[in-house]
């Protein structure tokens, strides 16, 4: 009697994304992982330790500290580093004010000045290949990203300049100066995400749960009243219970009204939902309709 064998949609998304992983480390030179202390972030970790285990995941975890950050995501960061032996690298957005290399916008978000910061990281530990956490499904222009997006030797990204990758053959190569951006969630979405969180019941900062904040409705978000966010006049601060469907730069990452306060409720409230995380929460999306693909071709991920 012949057997059926079968894999389940995580466990092939799982698959893939560690493939992924190890065709990096066996294809470039000096990867790194972007790690923000974010649930898509926490979630690669956790496929680094699974493709690379007995061993310790052999490549460093970087942050793009804005100095904006929600204090819970550091706490965080710091204790699941500690606990894994990893090397964390910090790229500081106010160390390159104090130096010079950006400016502060006026608008008071730090997250466009991002870009070079990355960038100068980049070029200091001469890195030629950068996990991130990007998702087809969060925004357009990531869309349109390849799994090994090729940036030049300015950082920047070409989207009408991709490499094919048929039959999942991915091209690492590169010349001097030059570097891969690697993501291998892009086949996932916020809901496989969170499938996946359950699955491997993993810790998650608890601003992804329902709590009660402080809040201030602007532009039709709930952004959290915070040393960096503070209240316009005629605006008026007000309790909500709310939570994060995703962490970012705290002066434009906004909050949702929810009671959801465990995995399995965020699963339920994440299914029945039809606006991306990014749509529903992030005000520097709003720019423009083509603010994120402008970034990108700057240098950002």
């Amino acid at each position: 009697m012949s057997q059926t064998y079968r894999v389940s949609h995580l466990a092939a998304l799982e698959a893939e994304s560690i493939f992924i992983m190890r065709e990096v480390v066996a294809e470039l030179e000096r990867p790194v992982l972007l790690f923000s202390g974010g649930k898509d972030s926490i979630v690669m970790l956790r496929l680094a330790e699974k493709a690379f285990a007995p061993a310790r995941v052999p490549f460093p975890v970087m942050h793009v500290d804005t100095g904006h950050n929600f204090p819970e995501v550091l706490t965080y960061r710091d204790a699941r580093v500690e606990e894994l032996g990893l090397q964390l690298l910090v790229a500081s957005v106010p160390e390159a004010l104090e130096a010079g290399l950006v400016r502060e916008p006026a608008d008071g978000s730090r997250n466009r000045i991002q870009t070079p910061v990355l960038l100068a990281a980049v070029e200091k530990y001469r890195f030629d290949a950068l996990f991130g956490g990007a998702r087809r499904d969060e925004e357009k222009a990531r869309a349109k990203e390849r799994v090994f997006s090729f940036r030049d030797d300015f950082g920047q990204w070409d989207p009408k300049n991709q490499r094919p990758e048929l039959w999942s053959l991915y091209n690492g190569r590169h010349h001097p100066g030059e570097s891969i951006r690697v993501f291998p969630l892009s086949n996932w979405t916020e809901l496989d995400v969170w499938h996946y969180i359950a699955s491997e019941g993993l810790a998650l900062p608890q601003i992804y749960y329902a709590h009660e904040r402080e809040v201030i409705e602007r532009d039709g978000m709930l952004y959290a009243v915070n040393e960096f966010f503070a209240a316009r006049a005629g605006e008026t601060a007000f309790v909500e219970t709310v939570r994060y469907r995703t962490v970012g730069d705290a002066s434009c990452t906004a909050a949702v009204r929810s009671v959801a306060d465990t995995v399995e409720k965020v699963i339920e409230e994440v299914a029945a939902t039809r606006i991306t995380e990014r749509g529903a929460t992030r005000g520097d999306d709003r720019v423009s309709e083509a603010a994120m693909e402008d970034r990108k071709r700057e240098g950002y991920f």
